[in-house]
């Protein structure tokens, strides 16, 4: 029998929402999960409304999170564009013991993404949160290179920064890993850069402008080790492992990375805010 998977929306007529039913069933483990039931929190103008989605998606429509929790197996927390409702959604669902993913980006801070770990402990809930980006073919081939590059500089686009931005710290933690202490943003809105550093020496540099795709290069001691100007397959490859994770109840990205994430893109917003000032990374 199919697992079933519950998603939970603030609106469920999203590109995320809309897209993942059709990957899930597409994957190689797609045999063995069913998006079952789905629950939107409100319907916004000009967007379809719960039972409107689900009946052209082949899903039960919920009349609660309550009922979601009841009757999944596991969990999708989405609101891909609203990642200050994550933890009032999750609520329920960390507290159920069954595996839980939400969607990126995890938490508007590293507070609120701390909140939501130590509550997913509390009650032996399986917890996960990503960017797309992080399994990108060419970035999980050079992460299993063990390489330690000391730079790491990235580019990418999309509709807005403090949005979009999570897609280039992810690249960045993964290669990185933790310990950022600081950052600074300069430019505007349409075009700016980020400079990040760590004690340590490490460095790592963030680019945008709307309409760039996402790259990356990385160096260790002096010498480029790394120019990678595609992520191919990365919504493939999310899901993949969001599937995985559901039938192991394992998250594959160390807790520590995901509330650092969180961390660097609150500094992030706050340093558009100031740009040209460095700003502490909690």
């Amino acid at each position: 029998m199919k697992k079933k998977i519950g998603f939970i929306d603030l609106f469920i007529d999203e590109w995320h929402a809309n897209n993942y039913p059709k990957w899930i069933r597409e994957s190689a483990l797609g045999s063995e999960f069913d998006v079952a039931l789905a629950w939107e929190k409100y319907t916004p103008a000009g967007k379809k409304d719960l039972k409107a989605w689900c009946a052209e998606q082949n899903v039960a429509p919920a009349s609660s999170i309550e009922e979601v929790v009841e009757k999944c197996d596991c969990i999708c927390v989405l609101a891909p564009s609203n990642p200050e409702v994550h933890e009032e959604l999750a609520e329920l669902p960390l507290k159920s013991g069954k595996p839980v993913y939400v969607d990126k980006p995890f938490a508007p801070n590293g507070d609120a993404a701390r909140r939501m770990f130590d509550l997913a402990a509390k009650y032996n809930t399986p917890l996960m949160s990503s960017s797309a980006l992080r399994f990108g073919n060419e970035l999980m081939e050079l992460q299993q290179k063990n390489i330690g590059p000391l730079f790491v500089n990235t580019c990418g686009g999309g509709g807005n920064f403090p949005e979009y931005a999570i897609h280039q710290i992810e690249m960045i933690v993964s290669l990185l890993g933790t310990g950022a202490k600081e950052l600074q943003v300069c430019g505007d809105d349409k075009r700016l850069t980020v400079a990040m550093r760590y004690d340590d020496g490490r460095l790592a540099n963030m680019n945008y402008s709307a309409f760039w795709g996402f790259a990356l290069n990385a160096a260790a001691e002096g010498e480029a080790v790394a120019q990678l100007n595609t992520m191919s397959n990365i919504f493939p490859n999310l899901l993949q492992k969001i599937l995985e994770f559901y039938k192991s109840g394992k998250n594959p990205i160390p807790v520590a990375e995901t509330i650092e994430i969180a961390s660097i893109l609150d500094a992030v917003v706050k340093g558009m805010g100031s740009y040209g000032s460095w700003i502490k990374i909690s």
